[in-house]
């Protein structure tokens, strides 16, 4: 491992509204690599199933992540698995929670790791999503394994459609399941200085088009884009809005 620090720092901030449920079954975080500066883990899940369920299949996320994480070497391992290792594992946890309470929790899952030498990778599954900003252009996003994303990749619907389509919220694959979710891993080369990297639950990016994120996350703070981005989701939920979570990260210069 080398000694010197990065010549880039990562700015960091996540948010989390419970929305207008009765439940927060959202989680989110940022997780800082125990050992080595400039890498970092970000997660976001959406629980899914009962009161309690989708709580327990959210943080049984969570907990993974830290435990994988805890255990990963950036000079070494191989990120994309680490991600996979994730999906698998968790999955797998969810299923045996669902086993022992009786209920049929499942979680969306939205998490990318940068290591040190600035690549990155996501992995993500359900309709959480992750997007890849440069400056206040969208480089990439994650396609949501959804009913409706399956019509627009057919053709038969729009992004605008979709997000009013009454079927909008069934998935096709997520974490807890019978069938096993579906192994979506995106490799990303360098980021640059000024690129935002942004995890999300469907309560928050339901009411954005990714122009409207992009300009946020570019011309604001991590901290202030956050705040900006829940506030203005809250605002055109009108009394409606589900859990809603997001991690932002933004690659910046170190400071001097």
């Amino acid at each position: 491992m080398s000694t010197h620090a990065p010549s880039y720092r990562l700015v960091a901030a996540t948010g989390l509204h419970r929305g207008d449920r009765l439940y927060q079954q959202d989680q989110v975080e940022i997780l800082p690599h125990p050992r080595v500066s400039g890498c970092l883990l970000a997660v976001v899940a959406d629980g899914m199933g009962g009161k309690s369920g989708g709580r327990k299949a959210a943080d049984q996320v969570i907990l993974t992540a830290r435990q994988i994480f805890d255990r990963y070497v950036p000079a070494k391992d191989d990120p994309e698995v680490a991600l996979q290792q994730l999906l698998s594992e968790a999955h797998l946890m969810i299923k045996l929670t669902a086993i022992a309470f009786e209920e049929e929790p499942h979680s969306t899952l939205a998490a990318f790791l940068i290591n040190p030498d600035r690549s990155a990778a996501v992995v993500h599954a359900g309709d959480s999503r992750v997007y890849h900003f440069r400056q206040s252009d969208m480089l990439f996003r994650t396609q949501d394994h959804s009913f409706v994303q399956r019509l627009i990749n057919e053709g038969q619907l729009t992004e605008e459609e979709a997000n009013a389509h009454p079927q909008s919220n069934l998935l096709t694959g997520c974490l807890g399941t019978q069938q096993d979710p579906p192994n979506a891993v995106h490799h990303i080369n360098s980021l640059e200085q000024g690129d935002c990297l942004l995890s999300c639950s469907d309560g928050l990016w339901h009411y954005f088009t990714p122009r409207e994120i992009g300009a946020i996350v570019h011309t604001l703070p991590p901290r202030e884009a956050a705040e900006m981005l829940v506030s203005k989701a809250r605002q055109r939920a009108r009394g409606g809005g589900d859990n809603l979570s997001l991690a932002i990260v933004r690659v910046e210069a170190a400071a001097s």
